[in-house]
This record gives structure tokens, sequence and C-alpha cells, in this order.
């Protein structure tokens, strides 16, 4: 299952989303949306998680979770053509 992960501060790093995610199951990957010319943080990005209870209880005790002083939103990423 393939999870947004928003409001994340700027010094959130994939390995600090996959070391988070891990908790609750395997991590397949996880991606930091980067502005494509300064390479800053975008404030969003995408936790792939093989095993759909495993992310279903990631996303139900991780979002509000505080990660650097923000309150991350996590939820089931939509596809891009339902948005």
């Amino acid at each position: 299952m393939n999870i947004y992960v928003g409001n994340l501060a700027s010094d959130v790093s994939e390995e600090d989303l996959t070391n988070l995610f891990s908790q609750y199951g395997q991590v397949k990957e996880a991606k930091i949306i980067r502005d494509m010319f300064s390479q800053q943080s975008r404030g969003f990005g995408f936790v792939e998680m093989p095993g759909q209870t495993d992310a279903q209880n990631a996303i139900k005790e991780l979002n509000t979770k505080e990660l650097k002083g923000k309150n991350l939103v996590v939820n089931e990423a939509r596809p891009k053509r339902d948005r």
C-alpha cells in the first residue's frame, strides 16, 4: 500500500521515514518529494509498505504523531487520477 505522509519538517529524511514506519512492518520504499531545482523538501512524501494490515496500522498509529516538531498527516495515498 502506498501511504501519503504530509506536514514533514524540512530536515526529515527518507531514512527517518523508513525507521518510523518500519516499527509497523516492512517498508519497501520511502520517498520525500523535493523541489526540482533546490532539492529542498516540499513537506510531503510517500512510504510504500507491501503488507496491507501493517500499512493500515501504521496509518492509524502515526497520523497526528509528532516528528521533529511537526504533527504528521498520514493516510492512504490516492492515485493521481483520483485527485
